[in-house]
């Protein structure tokens, strides 16, 4: 049975230096035995000028994602396979039964959970996951299911990156959903770079289909032979963030460089984002990327918004809506080598500014999520890893967010 710890308020100063990546920086960090642990917290937080921390739960084996529930619970993934229920005061439920098989090798296995848009009357969620095929190779897959008290039930696979390829890095992958019938799926190229330029591959490519899996008759490549109907852009590298701005609808996607580079574009019908062909990073070797034109080649979008110095990027959600919070218009990004919690402060698409939170944790924040209750939720990714609750500050004038730091798209 899970135990009781103490919860714990972190004071946590706030820095904008850019920190290295490196080849670790996707990868996992061990593969140490689940210690199933609970932290539940006695009293919540109150609102005050700074942030606050709150440790919900700890124990989980390399959570990837987390998903607020209505009844006030989460439910998180870990990579080696494994679905949890926690709720509200932090107990950590036994693993959710028939969750599908994983190949938990490398940067694979179990990785997003989100709800369904009719989740409160049907109770679907979605998972994606690393999907082990013939003779030791795997690929991206997404699947369906109804989630119920102790295990899934109608576990339908609607989603399957072809060709599967050999190899154990770059599957990305983030959902979500365009709240017009259509859910977004981001994957990476397998680290087999020239095929995020190949349209008769799925590596490396952003996905839209409709929600039970079948593909909407008005996907840019719909109708050409020699090009997967799937496919939503291409020249991606390795995409963990996706979410939709609930302002406008737009999709904003992220995704890692190399050694640099890793980049915000905001994912367009058809359109070529570049990787291999144009980035602002080299191999970790040090040597240029082969394919590489520079950092701009012809017929691909630039980014929106990149670092030259990679915090190896992963979950990302909007904070909006809340105009007596101190970060309304913020969009949050998780990183794993810069150990950082990135807020970026926006003016409509424009990002004005950047503010790295949880630096003093020391830890991978490997996703990021906003509850109803107005407060951040991040996983860490750990072998004891963290479920924390972030209060945000309140605005000190009501309808105007803190300002952090000018962004850069460049090292200062």
């Amino acid at each position: 049975m899970p135990h009781t710890a103490r919860a714990c308020a972190l004071a946590l100063a706030l820095a904008s230096s850019l920190a290295a990546c490196d080849a670790a920086s996707e990868s996992a960090a061990g593969t140490a035995p689940a210690v199933k642990t609970t932290a539940a917290a006695s009293t919540a937080p109150t609102p005050g000028e700074r942030m606050q921390v709150r440790e919900l739960a700890v124990g989980l084996e390399h959570p990837w994602a987390v998903a607020p529930l209505p009844d006030g619970g989460f439910l998180v993934t870990e990579r080696p396979g494994r679905l949890r229920r926690i709720s509200a005061t932090g107990e950590i439920s036994e693993p959710i039964a028939n969750v599908p098989e994983v190949m938990a090798e490398g940067q694979g296995g179990l990785l997003d959970v989100v709800l369904a848009p009719d989740f409160a009357s049907s109770r679907r969620i979605y998972l994606s996951y690393a999907e082990p095929g013939p003779d030791g190779t795997a690929g991206t897959a997404v699947a369906t299911a109804i989630l119920g008290d102790g295990a899934l039930s109608d576990v339908k696979r609607i989603y399957q990156q072809q060709p599967k390829l050999d190899g154990e890095m770059h599957f990305g992958s983030r959902i979500a959903f365009d709240g017009k019938g259509h859910v977004f799926i981001s994957q990476g190229e397998r680290n087999e770079r020239i095929a995020a330029q190949k349209l008769d591959m799925l590596q490396g490519k952003l996905v839209r289909l409709n929600l039970d899996g079948s593909v909407p008759a008005d996907n840019p490549f719909v109708g050409r032979t020699d090009a997967r109907p799937e496919i939503w852009s291409y020249g991606h590298r390795n995409s963990q963030s996706l979410a939709v701005d609930p302002r406008t609808g737009t999709l904003w996607e992220a995704e890692h460089g190399p050694r640099g580079g890793d980049e915000i574009n905001l994912p367009e019908p058809g359109k070529n984002y570049g990787w291999p062909l144009a980035t602002h990073g080299i191999n970790y070797s040090g040597l240029a990327i082969p394919e590489a034109i520079g950092e701009n080649a012809p017929d691909t979008v630039a980014p929106h918004h990149f670092w030259k110095r990679s915090p190896a990027l992963s979950g990302m959600a909007f904070y909006t809506g809340r105009p007596d919070s101190a970060w309304n218009d913020s969009l949050f990004i998780g990183a794993l080598s810069a150990g950082a919690l990135i807020r970026l402060s926006l003016d409509g698409n424009r990002i004005t500014g950047e503010e790295r939170l949880l630096e003093d944790l020391g830890a991978r924040i490997r996703d990021v999520r906003v509850g109803a209750d107005g407060n951040v939720y991040v996983v860490t990714d750990e072998s004891k890893g963290r479920l924390l609750q972030l209060v945000p500050p309140v605005s000190k004038t009501p309808g105007a967010a803190t300002a952090p730091a000018p962004a850069q798209n460049s090292e200062p």
